[in-house]
């Protein structure tokens, strides 16, 4: 990605910016005289003293704003506060990690990403941890890059995705065993739910069967944690977020706000104000768009857009986006249900599951399914998961399509944009929306050539 060129064009629309600071990281770049300084000149400055005086700011001034990732639409700018944010994000942070003093935390996101913002730096640095920073992908050069910074640095907290730890599945436990990991004490995930499957690998070959894992949800528009386990406090469910955080008052409701009852999928909304929540978006000087996008559906409540259900213990099980529940012949289906159960087949490394209009059910499930490395795709594996699914929820969930694919399209921070699946299931190809935060364009090409 040429990040400094990119930065240029941007800098075009940017009168106001009188200076950029360039890390010399892959060569020489074009560097505008006057504008632009290398960081090597900048921090071996002899005029930098060692105390930089902090500027007082109110509570409610304006921290940051951050883009949501654009999986679910064009992305948005989330405007954060200065005081409630950081409070929220170093007060989860010390008591879902039970961080203790003089410990190394290392959260795999990319700092751009609100995950690498609140738990990156942050909530780690208001706490006084420390924090490993990391730039690449998890596979290069090669699949034990991960376990080689736990070993190397001695990680006591690991905080990574769910699509991580399925990719690192892929390549089989052997690049694990090869480190030493007896220095992590607990294990987290965040970004979307994590199957079974998935939570039992990362206990058992990453955490060696006695690690906790903190399964956190929450949002960019959060600022921080919303529901999540605290490690040796509750009992941990492979799948489930647990409990709300402290201060988080979380409910499911029906789609007329009425309680959900006790393992009744429904939407997830948030009844009081925490202190993390964002303020307001870029540029919606009125709050009109705000208002629309959080608090029309449910009116005095923030609707997350997520589906979940609570079982009978109080824990909370979340179903993916409201999107991402398909009404088949009157049945509701969580499609993280399926790609759970599509991904405890021993063949599939990923699966992603979306609706498309079917004449007879009114929605069809239509899947995407990549293989692991020694498998490849055939009419009798097809058939073989279709029964598999069939097997593990029931007839009502079998797939009516089926399409094996190279690799799903993803965000920068790793998040599947189903959207465009359902672009591509329904046959909308021509219209698939904002695509400018896609890791890999390529993808899509491959994926609507090969629709079923």
């Amino acid at each position: 990605v040429p990040l400094k060129a990119n930065t240029d064009v941007a800098l075009q629309e940017c009168e106001t910016v009188e200076g950029v600071i360039v890390v010399q990281r892959t060569g020489n770049a074009d560097m505008k005289q006057g504008r632009d300084t290398w960081w090597h000149d900048e921090v071996s400055a002899q005029d930098i003293s060692n105390y930089c005086e902090p500027e007082q700011m109110d509570a409610e001034d304006a921290l940051f704003i951050l883009y949501t990732s654009g999986s679910t639409g064009k992305p948005k700018g989330v405007v954060h506060t200065t005081a409630g944010y950081l409070l929220f994000t170093a007060l989860s942070f010390k008591l879902v990690f039970d961080y203790k003093e003089g410990q190394t935390h290392f959260c795999t996101a990319d700092i751009g990403w609100v995950t690498g913002h609140s738990y990156a730096v942050y909530g780690p640095l208001a706490c006084g941890a420390t924090s490993v920073i990391f730039e690449g992908v998890p596979t290069y050069p090669n699949p034990g890059r991960f376990w080689e910074i736990v070993d190397k640095h001695q990680i006591n907290i690991l905080y990574t995705a769910p699509t991580v730890i399925r990719t690192l599945m892929k390549e089989g436990e052997s690049w694990v065993n090869e480190h030493d990991l007896s220095s992590l004490r607990v294990l987290g995930t965040v970004g979307e739910p994590i199957n079974p499957e998935a939570w039992m690998w990362y206990h058992t070959h990453v955490g060696k069967g006695r690690l906790p894992i903190v399964d956190t949800y929450w949002q960019t528009e959060t600022g921080g944690f919303l529901i999540t386990p605290l490690p040796g406090a509750m009992t941990l469910k492979p799948g489930s977020a647990n409990k709300p955080f402290f201060g988080v008052s979380a409910k499911v409701v029906r789609d007329d706000g009425s309680p959900a009852s006790i393992n009744e999928g429904g939407y997830l909304v948030i009844d009081q104000p925490w202190p993390g929540m964002l303020r307001g978006t870029y540029g919606d000087l009125d709050n009109k768009r705000f208002k629309d996008i959080y608090f029309s559906r449910f009116p005095g409540k923030y609707f997350t857009g997520d589906g979940a259900r609570v079982d009978e213990d109080g824990d909370f099980w979340l179903m993916g986006r409201i999107d991402d529940v398909i009404n088949v012949s009157g049945h509701r289906i969580g499609t993280a249900e399926v790609e759970s159960a599509l991904v405890s087949h021993k063949s599939v490394a990923e699966a992603a599951v979306v609706g498309f209009p079917h004449e007879v059910k009114g929605e069809g499930i239509y899947v995407f399914v990549t293989l692991k490395d020694g498998y490849k795709p055939s009419p009798e594996l097809q058939n073989e998961l279709i029964k598999h699914v069939r097997a593990v929820i029931g007839p009502i969930a079998t797939p009516d399509k089926m399409q094996f694919a190279p690799g799903l399209p993803k965000t920068r921070s790793g998040k599947i944009m189903r959207r465009i699946l359902r672009k591509i299931a329904r046959g909308e190809v021509d219209d698939l929306g904002d695509i400018s935060t896609l890791a890999d364009p390529a993808i899509i090409e491959v994926l609507k050539a090969e629709r079923r």
